[in-house]
């Protein structure tokens, strides 16, 4: 939060390389109030920045702050030397720049006097209400005296939390780490390290989910500066080689300004240089950088027809590079950032990425959350302090999913506040915090029943499971994804369909190979705590012995009773095993040794082998007896009593086993394998849906075994 404070007669302090204009702003508020018919010359900046987003907000309440705020901090200094007050003006202006609402501003200016003076949030509640009350205290840090160690990731929780409530508390957190960030040479290395490093493992990410491109690009350069200063060093002097760089962007854009404008468009094109971290991967991924790689252009348009108008004459008029382009219009990100990516190439090579997006979609994609305003309250709001609207589907429908759809609880947020709940330990949660925001983006999967799920990328089956049953996802025993059966380790990707299948047993739990498949902070934690609490485990169903296999005359004769040869009279039938035929199959024989001819269903890979050697098939049709033998399989997930809930679905069908097998366990999935006798092959059908209904078994189908040498 807030730099320390110090006393005004501490020995030479360094200045901080902070802004001309904030110096000047910390002289002005050394003086004190002015008349309270006017706003303080102090909040000038943040007056006109603000006014310029709401025209007709009302500067009141913005007064009342700044006296609240100079007044409680007069005689405090930040450790650069500067007045204290400096800081919560820059905060808020920062806000005000991106255009946040007039309660958002209120609270930026008194964010640290909770904190640092004597000021109690009741006195902020009695003076400015109670949301302005809830977002300051939303940032108030937690006393290292009552916390210890502690204190840092209990600071965060609370703040979450409160986020979870009202987005606008992140806002302000964001502006505070910036301006500390911008002034943070005054501290020890180390603690420049260490600040550093959480604001790039949990600021950046946050700046990221919540679309604030303005704040994170800048705390992305600062914190390369400080934890990469080789890296930064030589990129800023590459910067500094290429300063003409833009020559080569400006004569593209003359050219798409030509181009647009013969095609009756009207659009703004701007250069937007790319900044440090942006140069210094853009150096990693291709090397040699040329001109057009120091910056992109900005086509900015009225409507979103006008941005497709605009990709295609820019793809009809340059060389696209179709592999770059992007349509993130259609399917916003989950940040609510809109826009079309392209790049194209010149007459002379060179290629220039271009962003195409309307002035609002602009807006959004630097400002975020910042920029629908209040979101709390109606669209287009009388005192102008409305949200702006939320991007909407291609077909005008508001996304499904609570990625887009609601950017006051966003679905990344309401899952981290999920999780947050099961991690009592502060170092556990504090490094599933980082380990969740680590994740570069979001998919979107989709339920069985059509509503979408958001999990980070790389999430498996077990991350999916978690997301959404919780702690019943501990009875998950696979899942189908696409419709295919899939193991519990398998990744998902972006617009998957993901069905999880749970056990109605439960004794059921996960196994310590499921934290090999877990990304989530949700599904490591819950799948630890079970674990710990059953050191046992679930052990999994024993392999069922052999059952007694018929004898040779009995199997002989089934053969019989349901195949006859007109082909050659009297020889005797049986049924191959590779395939097991049963009425009504379409079967063809083969005539064997012994006056015997096997019996194999058409489609049997035997039979192509056999026509393929010359062999004559005889001819065999099914007789009046419609006993048969059949081999089936089971596939099923393990869990206790399967096997004997399988065999008494078998035995109420009429069924004989005649051999039965049960492999090992892989993966938490088990095949069954039954030769069974039927005393009427139209039964098998039925049997086989029985069989399926079995809980736990998924599929039951005819066994092919390979054949054998006939």
């Amino acid at each position: 939060m807030s730099a320390e404070a110090t006393n005004p007669g501490a020995p030479s302090r360094r200045r901080a390389r902070a802004r001309i204009d904030l110096r000047r702003l910390g002289r002005v508020a050394l003086l004190g109030p002015t008349a309270r018919d006017r706003v303080p010359d102090a909040i000038g900046h943040v007056s006109e920045a603000h006014r310029a987003h709401h025209p007709d907000a009302d500067l009141a309440i913005l007064r009342r702050a700044y006296v609240l705020a100079e007044c409680s901090h007069r005689g405090q200094f930040r450790k650069s030397g500067e007045p204290y007050i400096t800081h919560p003006l820059a905060v808020t202006l920062i806000l005000a720049e991106l255009g946040a609402e007039t309660t958002t501003l209120t609270a930026a200016l008194l964010h640290d006097t909770v904190e640092d003076t004597e000021v109690t949030l009741d006195q902020v509640r009695a003076e400015f209400g109670e949301e302005v009350c809830y977002l300051v205290d939303g940032v108030t840090k937690l006393e290292k005296v009552d916390y210890g160690a502690a204190a840092e990731p209990e600071t965060f929780r609370k703040m979450l939390v409160a986020t979870g409530n009202d987005v606008r508390v992140m806002s302000i957190k964001l502006a505070d780490r910036l301006h500390n960030m911008r002034t943070l040479g005054v501290m020890r290395p180390e603690k420049q390290v260490r600040i550093a490093k959480v604001t790039r493992d949990v600021l950046i990410p946050l700046a990221e989910r919540l679309g604030v491109q303005a704040l994170k690009t800048e705390l992305e350069d600062l914190v390369f500066a400080i934890l990469h200063p080789e890296e930064y060093e030589r990129t800023r002097a590459l910067i500094a080689d290429n300063a003409d760089a833009v020559d080569a962007l400006a004569a593209v854009a003359d050219r798409v300004r030509a181009v647009l404008r013969e095609a009756g468009i009207q659009a703004e094109v701007l250069i937007r240089p790319r900044h440090f971290v942006s140069v210094h991967r853009v150096r990693i991924k291709r090397g040699e950088l040329s001109g057009t790689d120091f910056g992109r252009l900005l086509v900015l348009v009225g409507e979103d027809a006008d941005c497709y108008a605009v990709l295609g004459e820019l793809h009809t008029c340059f060389t696209p590079l179709i592999s770059e382009f992007k349509d993130f219009i259609a399917a916003p990100k989950f940040n609510l950032y809109q826009s079309l990516h392209t790049a194209v190439a010149g007459a002379d090579g060179a290629v220039a990425e271009i962003l195409i997006r309307t002035h609002q979609m602009h807006n959004v994609a630097e400002a975020g959350v910042i920029a629908l305003g209040n979101p709390y309250t109606a669209v287009d709001a009388p005192d102008g302090s409305g949200a702006a609207p939320v991007p909407e589907a291609a077909d005008g429908e508001r996304h499904r999913d609570g990625e887009r759809a609601d950017p006051t609880r966003p679905g990344w947020l309401s899952r981290l506040l999920e999780w947050q709940e099961s991690a009592p330990d502060p170092d556990t949660f504090w490094t599933s915090l980082r380990a969740d925001l680590a994740a570069d983006r979001e998919i979107t999967v989709f339920r069985a029943d059509g509503t979408a799920l958001g999990l980070p990328a790389g999430a498996s089956c077990v991350d999916a499971a978690y997301a959404q049953y919780g702690d019943e996802a501990h009875a998950c025993i696979g899942a189908r994804v696409n419709g295919r059966l899939a193991a519990l380790g398998t990744r998902l990707g972006d617009g998957d369909t993901v069905q999880l299948l749970l056990a109605q047993d439960a004794a059921s739990g996960p196994s310590p190979e499921w934290l090999d498949h877990a990304r989530t902070p949700a599904a490591r934690i819950a799948i630890t705590s079970w674990l710990a609490e059953h050191p046992e485990g679930v052990k999994p169903p024993a392999a069922a012995p052999r059952a007694p296999v018929a004898s040779t005359a009995g199997r002989r004769a089934a053969a019989n009773a349901v195949a006859e040869l007109p082909g050659l009279p009297g020889a005797t039938a049986r049924l191959a095993g590779c395939c097991t035929p049963v009425p009504p199959d379409a079967i063809t024989g083969f005539a064997v040794r012994g006056g015997v001819v096997t019996v194999h269903r058409e489609e049997c890979p035997a039979v192509s082998r056999m026509r393929a050697m010359g062999r004559e098939p005889v001819e065999v049709r099914w007789g009046r007896a419609a006993a048969c033998r059949v081999t089936l399989v089971a596939e099923s997930f393990g869990r206790t009593r399967l096997l004997a809930d399988l065999t008494e679905t078998i035995a109420t069908a009429g069924a004989a086993i005649v051999s039965a097998t049960v492999e090992p366990p892989s993966e938490q999935r088990v095949r069954h394998t039954y030769t069974l006798q039927l005393p009427d092959a139209a039964g098998l059908p039925a049997l086989m849906r029985a069989m399926r209904d079995v809980a736990g078994v998924y599929d039951v189908s005819r066994a092919q075994h390979p054949a054998g040498t006939i």
